[in-house]
């Protein structure tokens, strides 16, 4: 399987993703700083694609419902070589279904993820998985 995006940029503007029919535009100025995600945050944010596609993949296959689910990641950046050196998550399932097995759902997305697997070459990866009962 091969993978293409393509990105353009305007000199003094911000950027832009273009993926499929979706344009993502990212931050490269400092005014826009505190309103576009920056490069860091959107390699975070292909971690998390990563995570939620699996927990919808993984539902058939491990045959759970869920009716949502929320994810928080966080990450510690060094400077010196500026690289992330830390990712931890905290995953959030919605869920009363007796056949979610969160053990099992970690172990898969850990080792089936493509962009999990390629990140945990580089950098420490810690998190939780938890169930919020449905009411």
């Amino acid at each position: 399987m091969n993978y293409q995006i393509k990105a353009s940029s305007i000199s003094d503007q911000d950027a832009v993703l273009h993926i499929k029919q979706s344009d993502i535009d990212f931050g490269t100025t400092p005014k826009t700083a505190e309103i576009l995600p920056n490069p860091a945050e959107m390699f975070l944010g292909a971690f998390a694609a990563c995570m939620l596609k699996n927990v919808e993949r993984f539902s058939e296959m491990l045959k759970f419902t869920y009716t949502k689910a929320d994810l928080e990641v966080n990450a510690v950046r060094l400077d010196k070589p500026p690289r992330l050196d830390s990712i931890n998550y905290t995953l959030k399932i919605h869920s009363s279904d007796k056949n979610l097995n969160t053990d099992l759902l970690k172990k898969n997305i850990e080792k089936f993820g493509t962009i999990y697997n390629t990140v945990k070459l580089s950098c420490a990866i810690s998190g939780t998985i938890i169930t919020i009962e449905n009411v």
